[in-house]
């Protein structure tokens, strides 16, 4: 459902070549200020590990915020704070490997965070928003790509949008720099990581 659709202008002179941009009503009506819900959204990570699969994990502690702007996309905001520590790709000794010094170092720097620094729609259901991710007190720029799922009001009367998308980065560039060398050749954790996100988020007041 995008943002904009068009519309012919009404009875237009001979020389025009514009259309009108008309706000859909019922997007423009979710413009404001949003909680996400982590009981029902999900962050999480694929990395490529010796060479020939793939380790997903998640995050299962995380406080984020929305503020939708549904008649102008580029007013939108997103706020994100991850708990290092609640990583989590199904093996313990892993886990306990990554929160230590050689990966995140959990107990130096607790939280991984995300603020947005602008927002736009791409077309369709499509919009893409860019800010500040800082990991191990390092900032980047990070763009991610998003879905609009739709929203709806759920039994308890609470009023959601949904979101899906994915960024890739390269974790080197944020201080992740353990590795081993394969005696096969290659290394056992790939640089490049992709970030998953599949977000629901409750309208504030709902």
């Amino acid at each position: 459902m995008p943002l904009f659709r068009k519309r012919p202008a009404a009875a237009p002179a001979p020389t025009a070549t514009t259309a009108v941009l008309d706000v859909d009503p019922a997007l423009a009506a979710l413009t404001g200020h949003y909680t996400i819900d982590p009981a029902h959204s999900s962050i999480g990570f694929s990395v490529r590990h010796a060479m020939v699969t793939n380790v997903r994990g998640t995050f299962g502690s995380y406080e984020g915020a929305l503020h939708l702007d549904g008649s102008a996309p580029a007013r939108s905001t997103a706020t994100l704070d991850v708990t290092i520590a609640s990583v989590d790709t199904g093996i313990a000794d892993r886990d306990a490997h990554l929160r230590g010094a050689d990966f995140f170092d959990a107990e130096t720097f607790p939280r991984m965070t995300f603020r947005s620094t602008a927002a736009e729609a791409t077309g369709g259901d499509g919009y893409r928003i860019t800010g500040d991710l800082t990991i191990k007190d390092v900032t980047k720029p990070l763009t991610i790509d998003l879905e609009f799922n739709g929203a709806a009001t759920d039994v308890y009367g609470a009023e959601r949008v949904g979101f899906e998308g994915s960024a890739e980065i390269l974790r080197s560039e944020w201080g992740l720099t353990w590795n081993a060398a394969l005696e096969t050749g290659g290394v056992m954790v790939s640089d490049k990581v992709k970030l998953v996100f599949d977000i629901s988020a409750v309208r504030a007041g709902s």
